[in-house]
C-alpha cells in the first residue's frame, strides 16, 4: 500500500478524482461513476511555465516550415455525453481527423470552421478560420486575429467541425463572432481556454463561456474515455466547461499516460490525479 501511495504522491495530474468504477474498466450504466470539478483550478493553456506559450509551444525558433512531431497513435479516443445524447466525439481512427501542415490546409478552409493545432506532449489549440488565411484564436490571455500560419507555430492542424455535435451557426455568424472579440483580454474575456472560445464562436452556446453553467445538483456531464475497444472509463461533471478541461489535460499527457495512471487498489480501479487548490 505504501507503493500506491507514493505513486500516487508522483502523479503528474493536476486534479483529483475518487475511486467509483468497475475495476475491470467495463461500462456499465448501474454503476457509480467518478465526479470532477474544476472550481478551484486555473486555466488549462496557462500552466505551462514561463519559456511556453498558452498551449506549451515553445516562444522561440518557429517558423512556417518546422513542422513539429503529431503521434495519432497516442492520442485519446473520448466521447461526451449529456443527460444520455452524444454531443461531442472523437476517435483518431476516422478519416476526418488527419493532420495537414497550415500550408496545405489552407487550400481546405472555408470561413467559420474550427481548426485545431497539435502536437505530441501538448494542449492542443483551437482556432477559429476567419477567411483571408486568417484565424481568431484566445492566446495568451487575449482574443487574436493572427495568419494561420502563424498561429500554427510549426504545429500540424485539422478541420474539427464535427467533434462537437451541436448545430452550427452559419458561417457569417460564426466569424462575427469571433471577429467581434478580438483585442478582449484577462478580465474582459469569458473562455478558459482556446478550445471553450472557438466552440462558442461557432455554436453560440453559453456551456463554453466561464460560469455558464451552476455547479449544483447531479451531475448531467459524463466523459467516455476508451481504453481499448473493450475497456473505458467514465466520468461525470456537473458543467461542460470542467468536463473540457479534464479532456484536454488527457490530451495533453495522452494515450498511453492516461492508461498508465489507472492501477488497482484493494480491488477497484483508481485514477490517480492531484488538484492544488490554492494555485495561482
Amino acid at each position: 500500500m505504501g507503493n500506491q501511495v507514493d505513486k500516487i504522491k508522483q502523479s503528474q495530474q493536476s486534479y483529483a478524482e475518487v475511486p467509483t468504477v468497475d475495476p475491470n474498466g467495463l461500462d456499465t450504466e448501474e454503476g457509480p461513476r467518478i465526479g470532477v470539478s474544476y472550481i478551484f483550478s486555473t486555466d488549462d493553456e496557462e500552466q505551462e511555465g514561463e519559456n511556453r506559450n498558452i498551449d506549451g509551444a515553445d516562444k522561440e525558433h518557429h517558423t512556417g516550415t518546422e513542422h513539429k512531431h503529431c503521434d495519432k497513435s497516442n492520442e485519446v479516443d473520448c466521447a461526451v455525453y449529456h443527460r444520455g445524447d452524444c454531443i461531442y466525439e472523437k476517435s483518431v481512427k476516422t478519416a476526418g481527423m488527419e493532420t495537414y501542415s497550415p500550408e496545405i490546409l489552407l487550400n481546405k478552409c472555408r470561413a467559420g470552421d474550427l481548426v485545431e493545432f497539435v502536437i505530441t506532449g501538448q494542449y492542443p489549440h483551437w482556432a477559429v478560420y476567419v477567411g483571408d488565411f486568417q484565424v481568431v484564436h484566445l492566446h495568451r490571455a487575449e482574443i487574436k486575429n493572427s495568419f494561420l500560419t502563424e498561429a500554427s507555430q510549426g504545429r500540424r492542424c485539422r478541420i474539427v467541425n464535427e467533434l462537437y455535435k451541436f448545430k452550427a451557426l452559419s458561417a457569417e455568424m460564426v466569424v462575427q463572432n469571433a471577429m467581434e472579440q478580438v483585442g478582449a483580454k484577462d478580465r474582459e474575456l469569458s473562455w478558459r481556454n482556446s478550445e471553450c472560445f472557438a466552440a462558442w464562436c461557432r455554436f453560440g452556446k453559453r456551456e463554453f463561456k466561464m460560469g455558464g453553467e451552476i455547479r449544483i445538483g447531479k451531475q448531467p456531464y459524463r466523459l467516455k474515455i476508451l481504453m481499448s475497444d473493450k475497456h473505458s472509463r467514465m466520468l461525470e461533471f456537473q458543467c461542460l466547461e470542467d468536463l473540457i478541461m479534464e479532456k484536454r489535460r488527457n490530451d495533453q499527457v495522452g494515450r498511453t499516460s492516461v492508461v498508465q495512471d489507472c492501477y488497482l487498489i484493494d480491488g477497484r480501479t483508481i485514477v490517480l490525479k492531484v488538484i492544488d487548490l490554492f494555485s495561482a
